[in-house]
């Protein structure tokens, strides 16, 4: 890290100069260089030092201003810290921050609600995949937009997964000219025409549907009349505790027909990614309806694994339904991939397959363990009850030893 005192990373508004202290005003003055978007640096026309203006990556700009000895004041739109180039920043140079009111405080100050309980998270610059899962059920939320993700852009997310219990509070250009602030409704946001510079929040007026670990058989759309084709809810519940998922894990899951695992993946790592493979169209189309129903956005592809996997970037956990022939070529595929300290979880319902499996992890030098689970669920029969036996199942879990040595 370059040592560099005299450098700062000033907070500014929209409003230009008027939302400077007089001391960082005199620092701006006194300064040699001075750095910023093209829309900051307009608000200083009178500067007679150099002019930097950032536009593309910040590597070459590091480079820069690490070899820089003159006075620097770097410029940055509200928070620099805040979803801002402050981070990058200061992970590479010396510098003193010191920062203005975020757009997102800005918006709750017009909104005329506290902040400090909403869910704050972005859709500027990166894709809106995954947002789903990640807003469910939240009452305050707030999100930084750009011209792709656009409040008509999330109206329409919004409305596939069925979030209609929000109204939204969209505030654009913010101590700017042409400032504006309203509410809307999903439909009404939809149409609407905004300025690129803007906040939205999104706030709960009614509660949304909760679903808790394993949900039920039932409320999944299932291809008929094999409505068997499923991972029953018990044997869900046991397969996705042995993937140890985190809030943030990436996961695959192959074979994923109506999407059951995968969507309750989804709901243990909101943060994460979901990757789901399956090789029957019918199958794939009641998986798209079930992350519809249960609001979990996932990727999930026609296909016959192991072809397509190779699109998906490396997980933290796979869980695989059921194998065709290719099982031996599948689970080295899968053992090559998978990050350090992941799991691979297999289902298998025949021994031969159990023998198959366990020969195949063993020979990539993985450990396994195995779980028989035999399972029945209770029926009332007059005024008694009996048991209903659930087809036997292997639960095997593979990992690398080294991972796992203590």
């Amino acid at each position: 890290m370059t040592l560099h005192p005299s450098m700062k990373l000033i907070g500014i508004g929209d409003n230009g100069q008027a939302s400077l202290l007089p001391q960082y005003l005199q620092w701006i003055e006194e300064c040699e260089v001075l750095v910023g978007g093209e829309r900051v640096l307009a608000f200083f026309p009178d500067f007679t030092g150099e002019k930097i203006v950032i536009k593309g990556g910040l590597v070459a700009l590091v480079d820069k201003l690490a070899a820089e000895t003159r006075k620097t004041v770097i410029l940055a739109s509200g928070d620099p810290l805040f979803y801002g180039l402050g981070s990058y920043l200061a992970k590479k140079l010396t510098i003193e921050v010191y920062p203005y009111i975020s757009s997102v405080q800005l918006a709750f100050a017009k909104m005329g609600e506290s902040w400090q309980d909403a869910y704050v998270t972005s859709i500027h610059g990166r894709s809106m995949k995954g947002l789903a899962q990640r807003i469910d059920g939240k009452k305050k939320i707030a999100l930084l937009t750009d011209a792709d993700n656009s409040p008509n852009a999330l109206a329409r997310y919004l409305k596939h997964f069925g979030m209609h219990e929000y109204r939204v509070f969209v505030a654009e250009n913010l101590q700017g000219a042409s400032e504006k602030c309203g509410w809307y409704s999903l439909d009404e946001l939809e149409q609407a025409t905004f300025s690129t510079l803007n906040v939205v929040i999104l706030q709960q007026t009614a509660p949304a549907p909760m679903y808790t670990l394993g949900i039920d058989d039932e409320a999944f759309s299932q291809r008929k009349p094999d409505k068997g084709l499923i991972t029953k809810k018990e044997i869900r519940v046991l397969s996705l505790q042995a993937m140890q998922l985190q809030k943030d894990s990436i996961v695959w899951d192959i074979g994923t027909c109506t999407g059951s695992m995968a969507i309750e993946a989804g709901k243990l790592a909101p943060e994460g990614q979901i990757f789901a493979v399956e090789k029957n169209a019918p199958d794939l189309e009641n998986c798209v309806q079930n992350q519809q129903k249960f609001r979990v956005d996932i990727t999930a592809i026609h296909s016959k694994a192991p072809a397509g996997l190779e699109a998906f970037p490396d997980p933290d956990a796979i869980f695989i339904g059921g194998t065709g022939g290719e099982m031996v070529e599948l689970l080295q595929l899968c053992c090559g991939r998978l990050k350090p300290n992941g799991r691979i979880v297999l289902n298998a319902a025949t021994i031969e397959n159990l023998y198959k499996a366990v020969e195949a992890f063993k020979a990539c030098g993985m450990a396994v363990e195995i779980l028989q689970a035999q399972l029945a669920r209770s029926k009332p029969i007059l005024d008694m009850t009996r048991f209903v036996p659930l087809n036997p199942i292997y639960i095997i879990s593979a990992y690398r030893k080294e991972d796992n040595d203590e």
